[in-house]
């Protein structure tokens, strides 16, 4: 039996497999944490008025998917022969051990006196809660106080757990700490010590969302990956509501004047994108599933988020250190002079291909090869470029994208094409306003397009008899 084995025995197997499996364990705590997280109030969806009538059955899938992840990584952390003697265990509990003997044993393991009882426990509440999530979805309405009893139940085991809580510590160095020995160098170095501590908890918060942000699977297919995903992202809402009060309360202690503004700086920066994320690029998601934008919200609000991150981590850094490059920290930098040309060139081959259907209107054949175009680029665009848009363009971006795409491919050569056409017109000007202001920024000046690139991306897209 699984208790009954020499404390030797029982304390060796866990810290064996957390040398062999570090990785996953930091992959379950960020899955534990997100499973609590995702019942608080700022990811609920509808608003107070809504809640009695909503379903909550998309929801609730994505905390199904989410356990089936967590169980996929505990599958793993334990040996096949913990786990064959915790079947076994189930076995004897409801076949062969009587009762006195079960509470024994059920009493003895949830004293959690070691952490392999606390695993075997959080193995079992997730075999559990599985059963009871998938059973609550064959009804395929899920009420907001059935969805909020489950959160409630999923909580309260998770923190209860001795070992295997999250929560049981604000920050956890096991996982929490600084990744970069440079910058780590760079904090020591910081005084007065005030500063010094204030300084490595921003980094420290930066590296745990860098963390988060890793397990995010964006070349998923799968829907339980995918949807697990997503339950990241909601951790990181909650998160980052945690990690701008934090800010808050060092730019009301800051004693220099220029680090007080830098820390408003990035609190703006982070209040900003993860509006763009969660109020833009992930409202109405559920509405999206099963379809391929589903997969495109969830991998654009994952570069979203990382660039963010990985933005403040260098711009921190260069405030103390201003001849460190980003590139240096993280091998697939992007700086912002780099994403500006980015976003400015890919505006261009934008207006390019809406200039193209409204110099081709008067030809069939030709303006339906400049609204395949089109739409080609428009796939490229909302994959790669949406995340480059300022918060305040996104939704003209959104809007026009979705109603081009949800048009039947014949409309070019039929007679609503002109109804589409007073459509493409009315966001050509809205591009060439959007061009402007770029060409106006100040890191942009002197700085000349890119026109092999320009000519490239236009031919790759452009489609030629048809092609």
């Amino acid at each position: 039996m699984i208790l009954k084995e020499g404390r030797g025995k029982r304390e060796s197997w866990v810290g064996a497999s957390r040398k062999a499996n570090g990785g996953l364990f930091s992959e379950a705590d960020v899955f534990l944490r997100a499973l609590e997280r995702f019942f608080s109030s700022e990811n609920v969806r509808p608003s107070q008025e809504e809640l009695a009538a909503a379903n909550f059955y998309e929801d609730l899938v994505t905390v199904r998917d989410t356990i089936m992840r967590l169980l996929g990584i505990l599958e793993v952390i334990i040996p096949d022969s913990r786990k064959n003697a915790y079947w076994f265990q189930k076995f004897a509990e409801t076949k062969l051990l009587t009762a006195a003997r079960r509470d024994a044993f059920r009493e003895d393991l949830y004293r959690q006196d070691t952490p392999e009882k606390g695993l075997y426990l959080l193995y079992d509440t997730c075999i559990n809660l599985k059963g009871i999530v998938s059973d609550l979805l064959q009804s395929g309405s899920i009420s907001y106080l059935s969805f909020m009893n489950i959160g409630h139940l999923i909580g309260k085991e998770i923190r209860e757990n001795r070992f295997f809580n999250p929560f049981r510590k604000g920050l956890d160095p096991e996982y929490d700490f600084i990744t970069s020995a440079e910058i780590s160098e760079i904090v020591k170095a910081v005084r007065p010590k005030d500063l010094k501590k204030e300084v490595s908890l921003i980094y420290i918060y930066l590296f745990r969302f860098l963390r988060f942000i890793s397990f995010i699977d964006i070349a998923a297919q799968r829907e339980v990956a995918l949807n697990s995903s997503l339950m990241i992202l909601f951790l990181l809402r909650s998160e980052i509501n945690i990690f701008l009060g934090f800010l808050e309360k060092t730019v009301k202690a800051a004693t220099d004047p220029a680090f007080a503004v830098l820390v408003r700086s990035v609190t703006y920066q982070f209040a900003i994108e993860s509006r763009r994320v969660f109020s833009q690029e992930l409202r109405n998601i559920y509405e999206l599933r099963p379809s391929p934008h589903f997969r495109g919200k969830i991998e654009n609000s994952h570069g979203i988020l990382k660039n963010l991150t990985e933005q403040a981590i260098v711009q921190l850094t260069q405030f103390f250190d201003p001849g460190v490059r980003g590139e240096t920290i993280f091998p697939s930098f992007v700086t912002k002079l780099q994403q500006s040309m980015r976003l400015r060139e890919d505006l261009f081959v934008l207006h390019e291909f809406v200039s193209m259907i409204e110099s081709s209107a008067g030809n069939i054949s030709q303006r339906t090869m400049a609204f395949e175009s089109l739409r080609d680029y428009m796939v490229y665009f909302e994959g790669f470029t949406f995340r480059l848009l300022r918060y305040d363009d996104y939704e003209a971006f959104a809007s026009f994208f979705q109603e081009i795409g949800s048009l039947p491919e014949d409309v070019a050569g039929g007679p609503g094409f002109y109804r589409v056409l007073e459509r493409v017109s009315q966001f050509k000007v809205l591009l060439g306003l959007m061009l402007r202001n770029i060409e106006n920024r100040a890191d942009l000046s002197g700085k000349s397009f890119d026109n092999e690139r320009i000519e490239s991306m236009i031919r790759q897209y452009l489609r030629i008899g048809g092609k």
